[in-house]
Parts: C-alpha cells; sequence; structure tokens
C-alpha cells in the first residue's frame, strides 16, 4: 500500500495541473472544476488499488472526460444557479492590460467550447497539454492520421470561430 501511494503521488503531482486545466475549460467553473478534478483522482486511486494502470494520463483524461460528461447530463435535469467568482484585485496591476487579456482569453475559450468535444480534446491536449499525435492517438483510440486530420479540423472550426 505504502508504494500504491508513493507511485499515485507522482502520477497526482505530473497531472493534477493538465486534469484541472482540461476539466475547467469544459465546464467554465472553478469550483466544479475543482470537485471533478478531485473526483477524478479518488477513482484513479480506486481503480490502481486492484488493478495496473499502464498509461495513467490516459487513464486520468477517460476518467476526466467522463466526469464532465455526466457532470452535464446531471446539469441538463437540474437547474443550477451558481455564484459569481469575484477575483480580488491587486491595485497595482494594469487593469487596461488585463481586461484585454481577459477578453481574448474569454474569446478563445468561448470558441473551443462552441466545438465538437473530439475537437475540444485534441485541441487543449495537443496546444494547452503540450501532448504529442502519438500520445493523443493512443489516449483516444485513434490512429495517427486520423487525429491530425482531427486537429486540423478543429483548427479550421477554431478559426471560424473566432472571426465571427
Amino acid at each position: 500500500m505504502a508504494n500504491l501511494r508513493k507511485e499515485f503521488s507522482k502520477i497526482y503531482d505530473q497531472y493534477i495541473d493538465k486534469i484541472y486545466r482540461f476539466i475547467f475549460l469544459k465546464v467554465s467553473s472553478k469550483d466544479t472544476a475543482e470537485d471533478l478534478t478531485s473526483e477524478t483522482f479518488l477513482r484513479a486511486f480506486e481503480a490502481m488499488k486492484t488493478s495496473n494502470i499502464e498509461n495513467p494520463q490516459a487513464f486520468l483524461y477517460r476518467i476526466a472526460r467522463n466526469l464532465v460528461t455526466d457532470h452535464y447530463r446531471e446539469k441538463s435535469r437540474t437547474q443550477v444557479v451558481s455564484a459569481e467568482y469575484v477575483p480580488v484585485i491587486d491595485p497595482k496591476e494594469n487593469l487596461e492590460e488585463r481586461a484585454i487579456l481577459n477578453s481574448d482569453m474569454e474569446q478563445v475559450r468561448l470558441a473551443i467550447n462552441n466545438l465538437k468535444d473530439d475537437y475540444q480534446n485534441v485541441v487543449i491536449w495537443h496546444y494547452l497539454d503540450d501532448l504529442s499525435i502519438p500520445e493523443i492517438a493512443k489516449m483516444m483510440d485513434k490512429s495517427e492520421q486520423a487525429t491530425r486530420v482531427l486537429l486540423h479540423r478543429a483548427l479550421k472550426g477554431l478559426r471560424g470561430a473566432m472571426r465571427t
């Protein structure tokens, strides 16, 4: 059990930021992303107790994707009212620059959210998580060529969404 905790701790440290960012971009809520990220790692740890996971990264992303899907299924059945996250603003910070950056990031986030799920995944994994095409192909259980085509179509969709 001590070896399992040590191994899991390494996996957690290596992937926590990537899994959180992936989920956050899908759900656009800090609280929900934190909850789903915690649940992702809890489920991974439970699975590691009973079976050997050959590709922890792919396994974590699969769990995260399933949890996000479940989240939206549940959300469609219930009406959710969430409080807005209000950040503390540093008075020394250049508010104009921050506003421009936030506006640009919001446009990118909205454009990504308008893509099909597989397109979102491939863009996030390749450009934000810096995963290679072969790594993504393995995670998606697709050929490298199919993954390249998927990325190309996703980028085309992003460009179209950013123009409007």
